[in-house]
């Protein structure tokens, strides 16, 4: 939160190992807000048997104009994952062509490597 009591919130979505400048998405910043929704879709044109052995970095940024923007938190879906976020990506492996959305709660720990 910034000084105002709100945030700028907004999604990066960067799938690794890197594919070049394809893998990376960012959403549109919503302004002043708390509660964000983000409504926006993002694809990859990847092989569905490659897909297994990448990794889905879904981080939240708060944005900064004139300084760094701040790390809100963040999740990974992939082979690496735990609990409910492995779940959701073995379902995503195994309905190929189908959209499977699931909520999941934003980590804010050194353990996990989200870019900036």
């Amino acid at each position: 939160m910034d000084s105002n009591g709100y945030s700028d919130p907004f999604v990066k979505v960067y799938l690794k190992p890197d594919m070049g400048k394809k893998a990376k998405n960012k959403t549109q910043i919503k302004k002043k807000t708390l509660n964000p929704e983000f409504n926006e879709e993002f694809s990859y044109e990847i092989k569905h048997a490659e897909l297994a052995k990448k990794t889905l970095d879904i981080s939240v940024w708060d944005y900064d104009m004139g300084k760094s923007n701040d790390f809100i938190g963040g999740c990974q879906l992939g082979i690496q994952a735990k609990g409910e976020c492995l779940k959701h990506w073995y379902e995503c492996l195994k309905n190929k062509d189908k959209k499977i959305e699931r909520w999941h709660v934003l980590l804010n720990d050194n353990t996990v490597q989200f870019e900036d």
